[in-house]
């Protein structure tokens, strides 16, 4: 399962709890997935503003930016951005970066924006997790009304069917000094994640959950929304989409 979710979470220990409320809300989320490939994200933005040949200064929105390290790194390419994403903590912390052309709000993707976007990019699977599957098609018409008239959005999703072939049920990663015992397996549609450890005598338990959406679901989706999709890509190079091999379902669409 790709490394970079940011899915529904619930604690067993604690009364049911929303999506949005639990697990990438707290350190231990940021923890265990610190090592992620950031220069390889930075090559795949450097090929998709050069793909879609952006303006200087154009106004792009990085939608559930988390704690902001893409929002940051577009800024610096001279484009004015704006970061959204639900956790007031990632938030938080991403807004010690603001200047002048770089802004973050907490907002949550079903809602449009008041402004227009010359570009929309929602990146690494940061779609599908809304416990309300309703939600993913109103995700998509918010994107649709927050686009500028010429503006291109991007969906950058796991390709579910490579996902599911080359999935690891099991295996513990330690990250510093925390054993995450890690459980992987579809259910109900979607691709899960179980997260078991144990800190300071504390027991944990998160579930990360994303609907397993294939590009058949996305394009039903997007025609009911009234979206165009112009372009269909498999990795971070931005080559051609392969059902069965591809690592990524990169989606460019107005």
């Amino acid at each position: 399962m790709s490394e970079e979710l940011k899915p529904t979470a619930s604690n067993e220990d604690q009364p049911a709890q929303t999506w949005f409320s639990s697990w990438f809300d707290t350190p231990y989320y940021h923890i265990l997935y610190k090592d992620r490939n950031y220069r390889e994200a930075q090559v795949f933005m450097d090929n998709l503003t050069h793909y879609l040949n952006l303006p200087e200064q154009a106004k792009v929105l990085d939608l559930a930016c988390g704690k902001g390290r893409h929002s940051i790194y577009l800024n610096q390419l001279g484009f004015d951005v704006l970061g959204a994403d639900l956790s007031e903590n990632s938030i938080a912390e991403a807004s010690k970066n603001t200047n002048d052309t770089l802004h973050f709000e907490v907002h949550d993707m079903r809602e449009p924006f008041e402004k227009k976007y010359d570009a929309i990019f929602n990146l690494f699977t940061s779609f599908g997790y809304f416990e309300n599957e309703e939600d993913n098609l109103t995700t998509l018409k918010a994107i649709k009304e927050s686009l500028s008239e010429y503006g291109f959005a991007v969906i950058d999703f796991m390709n579910v069917t490579q996902v599911l072939n080359t999935l690891v049920p099991e295996e513990t990663k330690t990250v510093d000094g925390i054993d995450f015992h890690l459980k992987r397996y579809l259910k109900d549609g979607h691709i899960c994640k179980d997260i078991i450890f144990s800190d300071n005598g504390q027991d944990f338990h998160y579930t990360e959950k994303v609907k397993a959406l294939t590009l058949q679901d996305f394009e039903t989706m997007m025609e009911e929304a009234g979206i165009y999709l112009l372009d269909i890509f498999g990795d971070y190079k931005l080559k051609k989409f392969y059902k069965n091999e591809s690592e990524r379902l990169i989606m460019i669409f107005k």
